[in-house]
This record gives C-alpha cells, sequence and structure tokens, in this order.
C-alpha cells in the first residue's frame, strides 16, 4: 500500500472528477473507500475498480452524519469532492446548494475532528473569486467576492475548512479549479452543446454572447494536480489555483464541438442569457487562474485550454 496518504476516503468519488481521481488513487497503490449517495454520481464510472481489494464502495448521504462519522473510523485522509455540481443552479434553489455544500461541509468536518483524520483535501472553484480586475488571479487576490451562489457556498466552505484544521490540527488542502471537462462529465458547456447537436444538426444556440471566455482543464491535468497540490502543502491549510495558462471562449468552443462531431455549416445562434452577454446569472465573463504557485513546485498540466476541450468533446460524443 501507498502509505503517504494512508488509507483514504473520497466523498463523490463515484461523479465526474471524483471517480478519476479514485482510479488514478488506486492505481497508485492506494487503500480507497468511496462514499456516494449516487444523485449525480454513477458506479459506472467506477466500473475498472469495482471488485478490486483496494476499493470499498458506501452508498450513503453526507447528511447522514451518525452513519458517515462510522464510515470515517480508520481513515486518515478525506478528499471531499461530493457537492452541488452545477453552477446556474444555485440561482434557482439556493438551499439545496447550501444544503449541498455547505452543511454537508459543516457535518464532515464534525465528524473528522472527532476522529484521527490527519488530512483533509477539499475541492473548491475559481469562481470563489468572483470577477476580478487582475488577470491571471494569484491565490492570494481579495477580497474574494462571488457573484453566484455556488461560487458563495464553495468560499463558505473554505472559511470553514481554514478554521477546523486551524483549530484541531488537521492538514487542509484547497484547490481551486478552472473549468474541468472530460469522459464522464454529465454538465458544462461541452456536454450541453453535444446534447443540443443530437437533437439539431443545423443549429446550436450559445447561451449569453459567447464572448465568455475562460480557462478549461482536462479531468486527467486535474486529478494529477489535486494529488500534487495535496502532497506539496505546507501549511496548516493551503491554497492552490488549478487551471491552465490559456482561455477559450464560448464560441470557439461550440466550434470545436461542431467539428469534433463532424457537423459543418452549423448555425450558431448566441441567445438568451442576462442583458449584459453572460449565459445566466452568476457566470463569470473571464476567468483565468495564476497557476504559478503548482508551477514553481514542478507541476503543470500536459494539454493546453483548447487541447482539453478537443478530447473532452471527442470523449462525450
Amino acid at each position: 500500500m501507498n502509505n503517504e496518504f494512508g488509507k483514504i476516503m473520497i466523498t463523490g468519488g463515484a461523479g465526474f472528477i471524483g471517480s478519476h481521481l479514485t482510479q488514478k488513487l488506486i492505481n497508485e497503490n492506494n487503500e480507497v473507500v468511496v462514499l456516494d449517495n449516487l444523485s449525480t454520481g454513477n458506479k459506472s464510472n467506477l466500473k475498472s475498480c469495482i471488485g478490486g481489494k483496494n476499493l470499498k464502495f458506501i452508498m450513503e448521504d453526507l447528511k447522514n452524519e451518525n452513519q458517515v462519522s462510522e464510515h470515517l473510523k480508520n481513515i486518515d485522509t478525506v478528499f471531499h469532492m461530493a457537492a452541488d455540481p452545477e453552477v446556474r443552479t444555485g440561482f434557482s434553489d439556493p438551499k439545496s446548494a447550501y444544503d449541498q455544500n455547505i452543511k454537508n461541509t459543516y457535518q464532515l468536518l464534525e465528524s473528522i475532528r472527532k476522529s484521527n483524520i490527519k488530512q483533509f483535501v477539499f475541492a473548491s472553484s475559481s469562481v470563489v473569486y468572483g470577477e476580478v480586475e487582475i488577470i491571471p488571479t494569484p491565490e492570494t487576490f481579495g477580497p474574494l467576492l462571488p457573484i453566484s451562489i455556488y461560487g458563495g457556498t464553495k468560499l463558505a466552505c473554505e472559511g470553514l475548512i481554514s478554521s477546523y484544521c486551524n483549530n484541531y490540527g488537521i492538514k487542509g488542502t484547497i484547490v481551486r479549479f478552472a473549468n474541468v471537462v472530460g469522459s464522464r462529465a454529465r454538465h458544462g458547456v461541452i456536454w450541453d452543446f453535444i446534447q443540443k447537436l443530437k437533437i439539431n444538426q443545423k443549429e446550436l444556440k450559445v447561451l449569453g454572447n459567447g464572448k465568455q471566455t475562460k480557462s478549461y482543464i482536462h479531468v486527467n491535468d486535474c486529478v494529477n494536480g489535486l494529488i500534487f497540490a495535496s502532497k506539496h502543502t505546507k501549511k496548516s491549510v493551503d491554497v492552490f489555483n488549478l487551471g491552465n495558462y490559456d482561455m477559450v471562449n464560448v464560441l470557439d468552443i461550440a466550434s470545436i464541438v461542431c467539428k469534433s462531431m463532424n457537423l459543418k455549416n452549423v448555425n450558431i445562434i448566441t441567445s438568451g442569457g442576462t442583458n449584459d452577454g453572460r449565459g445566466w446569472v452568476g457566470d463569470i465573463k473571464k476567468m483565468r487562474l495564476d497557476i504559478s504557485k503548482l508551477d514553481s513546485l514542478g507541476w503543470n498540466p500536459e494539454k493546453d485550454s483548447k487541447s482539453a476541450i478537443q478530447k473532452a468533446a471527442l470523449e462525450l460524443i
């Protein structure tokens, strides 16, 4: 067994990013317990791992605090990936975002402080920064003023994690993801475009003005960076940006998806969204994280944003 993390629990380990993380850690000979309520995840995402001696799958909801506490016994490291995965749904249902992100994280931290957990790794998001004037945006930027409910809940979780780690001697790693793309995704711009084009190959509607420009990272790079960051945490709580060196706008993504599906002369229409060109309320127009902190430690993504999008489109078709 790999003893760097000890025995690992991954919340949301059957989800999009969580399942790739599970697979990677098991390939590195770690013992992993996946805890997932399968609300958005799927056991089929773990088909390469299920049945192996290094994986135990537990179908459980984080809201069930007593049961979760029992499952945490003998765990050394927790990767907390479980969350409401959609940025845009927080506007119409903020309570769900609160329950799934803030409340569940609080209850998980309460259970962890009463156990012998040594390390806690949290999947946060670039949206905690809100709309900023400094791009690329470093981890030291502040104040953090998220413009989406999702971003607000992720920032609240960061605050809880920082306080719990500092108070109870837990090593904490907070990793802020750029837009993650790749196989097993069931939401996000690429997935949405593919589903629309499967229905109508002649026309593709893009929410907003299509000029929203952001960094994208392939899920393989994402899990590699997440593990790398957690291995290089030096402080009681450390924060890392995890993204790319470049950006791509939504109209370019639409063109890449059309090309990947061998579709020509698709009429791409910008419509809906908000009056100022966003795809939805809380959508950030421009985002690129400064990843020089991880770069200086020896990590960088293998694929740039455009290559990540091209690979993800082919994987999802």
